[in-house]
């Protein structure tokens, strides 16, 4: 045999697996699919597990929600009491009575939400606007006040637990 031959039959044997081989490389190959398979199963588990924990999560918050507004409004019933109290009041007795009886429940639920975190931000005529907790509705030329200053206020602000719930609503002085 020429050498030429025998190189082309030793790359016939090289390119031509052995039985052996191919029966390996198909168990190997098996192998890795299963192996594959079982991470994708394993992955697809975790994401049905994460999306039912993300539900559950919003229904708990939600639920948490209804029931800290459940607190409020509950310790805000004897304040609607006491005003139809005063509303029947008023009905049989003088005009006074009316307005010492609503000064009351003002004072009431004025309380409730205190004690629920509400605070009435400082705001009154000639103090500096203050752009974070005001809110600047108008302004007016007042030679009385310095420019800048509060010249009334229209609607007071708010902050629940130390933010800012509603600004107070003022004209300032030009």
């Amino acid at each position: 045999m020429t050498e030429s031959k025998h190189k082309k039959d030793r790359a016939a044997e090289a390119a031509a697996p052995a039985p052996k081989q191919t029966v390996a490389v198909t168990d190997e190959l098996g192998a890795v699919e299963a192996e594959r398979d079982q991470y994708l199963d394993h992955l697809q588990r975790l994401q049905a597990e994460f999306d039912n924990y993300r539900k559950r999560v919003r229904r708990d918050a939600e639920e948490l929600r209804l029931r800290a507004a459940e607190g409020v409004v509950e310790s805000l019933l004897p304040v609607i009491d006491n005003m139809q109290r005063a509303l029947e009041a008023a009905a049989k007795h003088e005009e006074g009575q009316l307005i010492a009886g609503v000064e009351l429940v003002a004072d009431q639920l004025h309380t409730v939400l205190s004690s629920h975190g509400l605070e009435e931000l400082p705001a009154e005529p000639g103090m500096s606007f203050d752009p974070n907790v005001h809110e600047a509705v108008l302004t007016q030329p007042a030679p009385e006040f310095a420019s800048g200053s509060v010249l009334s206020v229209l609607e007071k602000g708010y902050l629940l637990h130390g933010a800012l719930l509603r600004p107070a609503k003022v004209i300032v002085a030009q």
